[in-house]
């Protein structure tokens, strides 16, 4: 029998609050639904809890499942005629090609990734960037965005003094794995307030007080657009932090896994802004020559929202060849990432092209889950901003709202005596009461004294005004049987 007192503490400190408790919670209830229909208020559950766009019926893109179909089955390719578009059959071909053998489609990669994959990655960014170089050498193809930062953050581990700069509100991953490699977090605030910006004075406070604690920063973590706080960084407030960790001489990494998801409107032109990235920045400015750079995307989210394909790529800028060799090692002891999300990535950043069959279904697509996504946005925030003691900033970006929360001073007394945060307690009743599953702020980090809980805009958009209703009602009975007021702290 293993022993308690052998297991790895450091694994049981780490917590990954989005699948924690309140999921816990749901599925129990989901197995007592099952044997009783009629035991909760409710008939099924909504869960708002993760980016998981399929889970709540966000459609496929149609061009990239009937690709992957044949190259999967490749003796499919010269059988199935007219039944599907010409340049699926084309486009499916080419890349069996590209492997090298109809009988290879399951073998391994190389350790990085298929080369042609990667080189369509670079050729991607190049694009995307107005031309900054970027080379298929620099980029290693992923099973999803969270193992390559893992990866990039393991490479610093063995030394508990090591510490990276983390902003709070973020998304758990990161607090979770520096837990689990026995370094530390030196966490920065964003402004709330100013559309969860990030401010270099903040970056400042936190750096200096770390250095007060004796960590040593090592790097520094951005997620833009910003889980889970829906911001989107301007290119001055990423050209700031590329010069402060220029100054400081730190690592930047850059979680931009939901850069497809800018719906923030220029007031000045009323067009959608435009998603900048840091590499765009860091190849753009003199001043930034040699800084070094690890930025991450995944197939994940976006409009593609193939999470379960576990697709991803990290690209390392001006990264010492140390370090890089260290990362292949990494790579080589998992022999290489999933063939079917190396191929989705491919697929997510280069689709068919105007005048090619596919073309007018695949833009219809993509534009149709986007604008979408875009409404339910303004839908929730809007919603959410009605509801007595509930704040939404606009989300600017990304998939999440990060409200805040006015919780009565009766309702800190009760979760206290249950042994929970606040915003866990109104989490869990809310589950309880109406079946959405969400996750509280303090999972994510939060300034002392504040509240919080992060949901998706990830409901069918014929049910958004359902859900903000579900959740207004329970507010209303929620401050009715605890007291209204903001809490003194």
């Amino acid at each position: 029998m293993v022993n308690p007192d052998h297991l790895n503490v450091h694994v049981k400190r780490a917590e990954y609050a989005v699948r924690g408790a309140i999921l816990l919670e749901s599925e129990k209830i989901q197995r007592e639904m099952n044997q009783d229909p009629s035991k909760y208020p409710f008939k099924k559950l909504i869960p708002c809890n993760i980016g998981n766009p399929q889970e709540l019926l966000q459609k496929p893109i149609q061009y990239n499942r009937q690709v992957l179909s044949l190259v999967d089955c490749p003796d499919l390719i010269d059988k199935v005629g007219d039944s599907v578009p010409s340049d699926v059959v084309a486009r499916a071909k080419d890349i069996v090609e590209a492997i090298g053998h109809p009988n290879r489609t399951g073998a391994y990669t190389n350790s990085k990734g298929y080369a042609f994959v990667r080189e369509a990655v670079a050729q991607y960014i190049q694009e995307r960037d107005g031309g900054v170089p970027a080379s298929a050498d620099d980029i290693f193809l992923t099973d999803g965005a969270s193992p390559a930062v893992k990866a990039a953050l393991q490479c610093f581990s063995g030394d508990p003094k090591v510490a990276f700069m983390i902003p709070l509100p973020q998304y758990p991953l990161y607090t979770a794995t520096l837990a689990m490699l026995q370094m530390q977090a030196a966490p920065y605030y964003l402004n709330e307030e100013n559309r969860w910006s990030l401010e270099l004075s903040e970056l400042e406070r936190s750096y200096q007080e770390a250095l007060r604690e004796g960590k040593e920063v090592r790097g520094l973590c951005v997620i833009n657009p910003g889980n889970p706080t829906g911001g989107v960084l301007s290119e001055k407030q990423i050209l700031d932090v590329c010069l402060f960790a220029k100054k400081y001489n730190l690592l930047v990494l850059a979680d931009e896994v939901y850069q497809a998801n800018v719906y923030k409107v220029n007031p000045a032109t009323g067009e959608r802004e435009k998603f900048v990235s840091f590499k765009k920045v860091v190849g753009s400015y003199p001043e930034l020559k040699g800084q070094p750079l690890i930025s991450f995307h995944s197939t994940s989210k976006g409009i593609t929202g193939e999470c379960g394909r576990r697709g991803g790529y990290m690209e390392c800028v001006n990264v010492h060849q140390d370090m890089m060799d260290m990362l292949l090692k990494l790579a080589s002891v998992s022999l290489c990432s999933n063939v079917g999300g190396q191929l989705m990535m491919k697929l997510m950043l280069q689709g068919p092209k105007p005048g090619d069959a596919s073309y007018d279904s695949w833009r219809r697509d993509c534009d149709g889950i986007f604008e979408s996504m875009a409404r339910r946005a303004t839908m929730l925030v809007d919603g959410l901003n009605k509801i007595p003691g509930i704040r939404s900033q606009p989300i600017d970006g990304a998939m999440y709202a990060f409200a805040s929360l006015d919780l009565p001073p009766g309702a800190i007394e009760a979760a206290r005596a249950r042994g929970m945060a606040p915003d866990a307690m109104w989490c869990m009743d809310l589950l309880r009461a109406t079946g959405i599953i969400i996750v509280p702020g303090s999972g994510f980090g939060q300034r002392t004294g504040s509240f919080h809980f992060r949901t998706t805009i990830l409901p069918p958009e014929d049910s958004m005004a359902e859900v903000v209703e579900l959740i207004s009602k329970f507010q209303r009975d929620f401050l009715a049987k605890y007291g209204g007021g903001k809490a003194r702290l």
